[in-house]
């Protein structure tokens, strides 16, 4: 049970995609070849109903467009939990590798694809691997103009790849020349005074399971809601072990069969709910308070 001396209600999202359909793989498995390969997001995506439910959670899931028109039943039954849908993007592209007319048509073709599929608005994005990084600021104009609310993209960490080390740490709004956007930023701990990534994860995976506690404590003790995040993959043991380096091997397949077990415990000790719950708070916020921008 939730303690009463934890009110603060942090977000639990999920990041749904296929095993091959990661960063990690795409050297190995090209998008041509993801309908020949098997499916397993289904069964992790029950596992991760299950937990949530037992502790009556609801959390937001950013799914991939094409798992709409492939695998429709498995959104379906998110969304019949009563949990919140997002957009991940259609392809799973890096934001940072597209054009802005390339982003648009991708983040406006899984909107579309999840909204038909679920019948309700999807106000969210994620993007893949928290790839809006600085000089990419324009990708959240597109996001204001195709219709979305809130992004969740930006990690507040200085790694190669991704991350936004100038992005605070907070929910937020951001203002734009066409509009307001709501950030809500992956969550991050300290350790001397260096940001270190804890919002779960590969870092969930791999750090000692105190880290990635710390930074929800630490999130609940200022009475501000963190961001937590996870793959259906990653709760996958039994996944195809597919040709890859000897780094991603460990980065990607190491700490599968504690995942699930650090997840519920999460669960056990914070509360935990969906964005679109606290995006009004943050917006009505916004209307008497200046909002911050990215860049």
């Amino acid at each position: 049970m939730h303690s009463a001396q934890l009110p603060t209600s942090h977000f639990f999202t999920v990041d749904v995609e296929e095993y091959f359909q990661v960063k990690a793989l795409e050297s190995v498995v090209r998008r041509d070849e993801w309908l020949s390969q098997p499916t397993r997001v289904a069964n992790s995506i029950d596992t991760l109903l299950a937990s949530l439910e037992r502790s009556g959670t609801r959390g937001t899931f950013f799914v991939l467009g094409w798992l709409a028109i492939h695998r429709p039943e498995v959104v379906r039954a998110i969304a019949d939990a009563g949990h919140e849908i997002g957009s991940h993007g259609f392809w799973h592209e890096r934001v940072s590798t597209l054009d802005p007319a390339t982003f648009r048509e991708d983040i406006r073709v899984s909107k579309a694809a999840l909204e038909d599929l679920i019948g309700t608005a999807v106000l969210g994005y994620r993007a893949p691997n928290f790839s809006i990084i600085p000089g990419c600021e324009w990708a959240f104009d597109v996001l204001i103009e195709e219709g979305y609310r809130y992004d969740s993209s930006l990690f507040p960490i200085r790694r190669h790849g991704y991350g936004y080390p100038a992005a605070r740490s907070v929910p937020h709004i951001l203002r734009r020349q066409n509009g307001l956007l709501a950030e809500f930023p992956m969550a991050t701990t300290s350790i001397f005074t260096y940001p270190v990534p804890a919002a779960g994860g590969g870092y969930l995976r791999q750090f000692p399971y105190a880290v990635i506690r710390r930074a929800f404590q630490e999130a609940t003790d200022r009475g501000e809601p963190a961001t937590f995040y996870i793959h259906p993959w990653e709760i996958d043991p039994g996944q195809p072990r597919l040709p890859v380096s000897s780094l991603t091997r460990i980065r990607h397949y190491r700490g599968l069969d504690g995942a699930l077990a650090r997840v519920e415990r999460l669960l056990e000790e914070f509360r935990f709910g969906t964005i679109a719950s606290y995006l009004p708070q943050l917006e009505a916020r916004a209307s008497t308070h200046a909002a911050e921008g990215a860049a």
